[in-house]
């Protein structure tokens, strides 16, 4: 086998809240696919999200920021039909009454938030309202707003059914709103807050200890009986760190956050250059 490709998807692969790829990275992703390598996709979005992505064929996904792994079963058939079966390789979702602590204390906090199960996604009434008010924005907070105002299958908080959550994002105007939360569950839970311009908004993601990017990218090195060094990951913004900081080559977008570029190997060209192109026929995938 070659190398193992990691692949943020807002930002990096496709423009942010996206599903649509440019048809230059298809084309790259399928070429070294041909070539013994393997492409999984390591995204925030939950499995729901990624699906749109997931049906152009990658050979697995890193979902959730790595708290839900899963790589496909090439020879595998479901119901009798030719197609590939998930093998799961990491299930890790919020326990129940951190979640309902975490809900309070942000709501007490006046802090918007979204919560995400594998196959849904809910949203804070004002959200949409709050997103297309902000001038300073990232890939994440683009994904949202435009997921939101596209009318992407995302629900209202009230339709919320008890399912198991994976992630808590977060969005507010202060940081000192997160006092509360980091107090309470700060020694469990992860705080991954994205680059913003100060006029802009705080957002960021609120995670088990139990997992991030670069440990599903581990995971699944170990999967395929792959050293570290064997894997490459793309990637633009800090919820990509520690993938960033696992893989044997590390590749930033040149739209990325300025911190992911300094410990990057290498920088580059913006998805809607062609970069994946580029960056995969330079490090010799295709």
């Amino acid at each position: 086998m070659g190398k193992i490709v990691f692949l943020d998807i807002d930002g990096t692969l496709a423009l942010p809240g996206s599903n649509t790829p440019p048809q230059s990275a298809l084309e790259a992703v399928r070429a070294a696919q041909k070539n013994g390598n393997k492409v999984l996709l390591c995204t925030g979005r939950n499995v729901s999200m990624a699906s749109p992505i997931l049906k152009y064929g990658f050979d697995g996904a890193v979902c959730s920021s790595g708290g839900y792994v899963f790589v496909y079963d090439e020879n595998g058939r479901d119901n009798g039909e030719d197609s590939r079966i998930a093998k799961v390789l990491f299930d890790s979702p919020m326990p129940e009454e951190d979640f309902r602590l975490a809900m309070q204390l942000l709501g007490e906090a006046g802090v918007y938030r979204t919560i995400e199960a594998l196959d849904a996604t809910y949203w804070d009434a004002g959200l949409d309202v709050f997103l297309s008010s902000r001038s300073a924005i990232n890939s994440e907070l683009e994904r949202w707003r435009h997921a939101l105002l596209n009318s992407f299958d995302i629900r209202p908080m009230a339709e919320y059914d008890g399912r198991c959550i994976y992630k808590i994002v977060f969005l507010c105007l202060q940081e000192e709103q997160l006092n509360g939360i980091r107090n309470a569950l700060g020694d469990r839970y992860s705080f991954v807050m994205q680059s913003v311009a100060s006029h802009g908004c705080i957002n960021g993601e609120i995670m088990r200890r139990t997992y991030d990017k670069g440990r599903g990218v581990r995971l699944v090195a170990e999967y395929f009986g792959a050293p570290m060094s064997d894997t490459i990951g793309f990637g633009d913004s800090m919820n990509d760190l520690e993938m960033i900081l696992s893989v044997g080559t590390s590749v930033c977008m040149k739209g990325g956050s300025p911190y992911l570029k300094e410990r990057s190997d290498l920088i580059c060209p913006p998805v809607d250059e062609d970069g994946i192109s580029k960056m995969f026929t330079r490090l010799g995938l295709v």
